[in-house]
């Protein structure tokens, strides 16, 4: 009998994505696979139940999906939906275990397989297809820059015009990896004028091979486990705050992508930097979120314009507003996912498997042993 695979409409408020488009049906369906869609659950990526019907898949109710072996979600599911599951079933999707992971571990203890992806091991080369946190952070660069864009009150590029010269717009981004990075390139492309900061020596090199300049801090080095960037101490963020606070009044627009994951994001643009800068000037808080964001004064989902009228855009969901495209990058991931543990037609749980060992549930990781 064919593994059965589901993905769930996405209850999360703002959430338009979906963890399976059709495309990725048609591939798991040739691959020996029973897919199941909540009907409706494509809509806001603009995939049809229809669409999906064409790709293979059985479109059924939220209840006949949850009936699946694997069920992927771009997002945790609801408390009381993660409490259906029992014990032979998978759940797999972006879970933020880092932050809470108490109703999975329950459900890991009943015999629920529980692979959270952002625990994925980013340095290890065969994860990188996997990687649905650089999938979708590359995504929500870009839309961040955009909505700065849609922010602006002048051009991004140099213009010439009868009328004189407008200057291109200065934009600084805070933070290199892959959203960052993506956020310098499009606005590379919109011809602004670009520079980058990271407290990643590497990254240097990355921003530089953008075209944009790298701005420098006395805070040099700042590696964490996995490539990631380590928390700042108290020392290094006062230095790191007070020496961006002198640059950041000089750009017109500032893109922030700094994420510790499981942590509260640094704060490196405060309100007296806010207060600082030009009237006009938008900021785009990228880790805006439940558990804080990188600008003092910034609203999650929501424009805040300050005295002085700077913009400031907060959001940590920007890839759910390109829902096509993030989407389908999500979609891929998973298929690599499943790819790791679906041996001869059955699913195999390898704990001597590095990466997926990494993203188990502890709760489920004992269970696999038993």
């Amino acid at each position: 009998m064919p593994v059965s695979v589901a993905a769930l409409v996405e209850r999360a408020p703002g959430e338009k994505r979906v963890a399976l488009v059709p495309e990725v049906v048609a591939k798991l369906v040739s691959n020996g696979f029973s897919v199941m869609i909540e009907s409706g659950a494509g809509e806001h990526a603009f995939f049809s139940d229809s669409d999906y019907k064409k790709a293979g898949a059985k479109v059924v109710s939220a209840a006949e999906a949850l009936k699946a072996t694997i069920i992927l979600s771009v997002n945790r599911p609801p408390t009381a939906t993660v409490a259906k599951l029992t014990k032979g079933q998978f759940l797999i999707g972006q879970l933020r275990s880092l932050v809470d992971a108490k109703d999975l571990e329950t459900a890991a203890a009943k015999g629920v397989t529980v692979i959270s992806l952002d625990r994925l091991p980013r340095q290890v080369s065969r994860a990188q297809t996997m990687d649905v946190l650089s999938s979708q952070a590359s995504v929500a660069g870009y839309r961040a820059l955009i909505a700065a864009a849609e922010a602006f009150s002048r051009y991004f590029p140099m213009m010439m015009t009868a009328a004189g010269t407008a200057r291109p717009a200065k934009v600084l981004v805070l933070g290199a990896g892959v959203a960052g990075l993506q956020a310098i390139g499009t606005a590379r492309r919109m011809g602004a004028q670009v520079s980058g900061y990271d407290v990643r020596p590497a990254a240097r090199e990355e921003v530089a091979s953008m075209g944009a300049q790298f701005l420098e801090t006395s805070v040099e080095s700042a590696v964490g486990e996995g490539g990631y960037a380590r928390a700042l101490t108290k020392e290094e963020t006062a230095r790191q705050q007070k020496e961006l606070s002198v640059q950041i009044a000089k750009f017109d627009i500032v893109i922030t992508t700094a994420n510790v994951p499981g942590r509260k994001p640094p704060i490196l643009v405060t309100k007296e930097t806010v207060a600082a800068m030009a009237p006009g000037s938008v900021i785009v808080d990228t880790a805006s979120g439940p558990l804080g964001g990188n600008v003092e004064g910034s609203v999650s989902e929501k424009r805040v314009v300050t005295k002085n009228n700077v913009i400031i855009i907060g959001s940590n969901i920007f890839a759910a507003q390109m829902p096509s495209a993030a989407s389908t990058a999500f979609a891929k991931n998973m298929t690599a996912v499943l790819d790791s543990i679906y041996k001869d037609g059955q699913i195999v749980i390898d704990p001597d498997d590095e990466v997926i060992e990494a993203m188990l549930i502890p709760a489920a990781l004992k269970g696999v042993a038993k």
